[in-house]
């Protein structure tokens, strides 16, 4: 039954975070893996990044300004309307959904690939807690770093928009400019930084699972990473619509 399969797999999730969250038998050891960690998903990362939240900066103010092409609704409302947008939702729920495409399929597979070739096995006989020491690094990295992610998107999504008023005659540059700045509530800033650690978390430890857990071969290895990422995306929306209604009452 699918109800007793989706217990019986949040047991066994919830079994593999006790193991996850112990204390490293090697601190040396952590650290280093922790760097490769952060090195090979954030910065990685940021090139994807840059040049998503550019594009979708541009098209959220082209769209807003011909949706708004209105003399009831002020110039600098196109400014304004972007900028809430993108530090509201884009650039902590959206990005991280796109990253949890991206991080979370490589984690799943990486992982899942040492599970099949027995590589895990063997750290299990030499008396290494392999849970601890191929996924805490990678929650680790991807929690503490994920909001220097989101605040680039959030720069670089402005950015777009900046330079859709500098190419374009939609609207001027003056008048973008004064909408970003009007109003501007700095809360904002933090509630999607705030929301980017839950969603780093998610991302990590669940495609962490999927890829630790997966049986048979490299078929399975790649049903692994697509549940992974369909999962992480999931609970990703969920958990939005519940931080929403928490952090912004």
């Amino acid at each position: 039954m699918p109800l007793v399969k989706s217990i019986s797999t949040l047991g066994s999730y919830v079994t593999l975070m006790g193991k996850v969250f112990s204390i490293p038998d090697k601190w040396s050891v952590f650290f280093k893996q922790t760097v490769k960690e952060i090195w090979k998903l954030i910065f990685d990362s940021i090139w994807i990044v840059v040049i998503i939240s550019v594009f979708i900066g541009a098209v959220i103010t082209i769209q807003m300004q011909l949706n708004m092409a209105s003399p009831l609704f002020p110039r600098y409302t196109v400014g304004l309307a972007t900028r809430d947008t993108l530090l509201l939702e884009f650039s902590s729920a959206i990005m991280c959904l796109i990253l949890a495409g991206k991080v979370g399929s490589n984690i799943a597979s990486e992982i899942g690939t040492m599970r099949v070739t027995e590589q895990i096995d063997a750290l299990d006989i030499m008396g290494v807690n392999s849970a601890n020491y191929l996924i805490l690094p990678k929650i680790v990295a991807l929690v503490a770093f994920i909001p220097l992610l989101v605040i680039l998107s959030m720069s670089t999504g402005i950015l777009g928009g900046y330079f859709v008023a500098l190419m374009t005659s939609m609207i001027s540059v003056d008048t973008y400019v004064y909408g970003i700045q009007t109003m501007f509530v700095p809360y904002y800033v933090f509630y999607s930084i705030y929301k980017s650690f839950v969603f780093a978390f998610i991302i990590a430890s669940i495609s962490s699972y999927y890829g630790y857990t997966v049986k048979g071969g490299a078929l399975e290895v790649g049903k692994a990473s697509t549940n992974a990422v369909v999962i992480s995306s999931v609970i990703i929306l969920l958990f939005d619509v519940i931080l929403t209604k928490l952090l912004l009452q």
